[in-house]
């Protein structure tokens, strides 16, 4: 399984992408989290707003900052469970 977190490097995203890695950790699996700050990584993809969960290359989480158990869930079902909310939780305040 290829598990990914985007986003732009800010407090938000990287709590995400730790949150990610205990997430996978306790689900048992062996695979590592990579972490990508590539802003046109998240463009490509047709996402506006960060952090992004990417499982097999799927965005499963966009544009917020879940729980743990709702990142599990995102990776075990490998399909978007959440879209992005009216405004951002990365550090521009809602302007992304």
């Amino acid at each position: 399984m290829k598990i990914q977190v985007l986003g732009s490097g800010c407090t938000t995203c990287k709590q995400f992408f730790e949150t990610t890695k205990q997430a996978v950790k306790e689900l048992g699996l062996k695979d590592e989290v990579e972490y990508i700050t590539d802003i046109s990584k998240i463009i490509q993809m047709g996402i506006m707003s960060s952090p992004v969960l990417v499982v097999d290359d799927k965005p499963v989480l966009v544009g917020s900052l879940p729980n743990l158990e709702k990142i599990k869930q995102a990776i075990s079902s490998g399909s978007l469970i959440a879209s992005q909310p009216k405004t951002g939780n990365c550090s521009c305040g809602g302007n992304c």
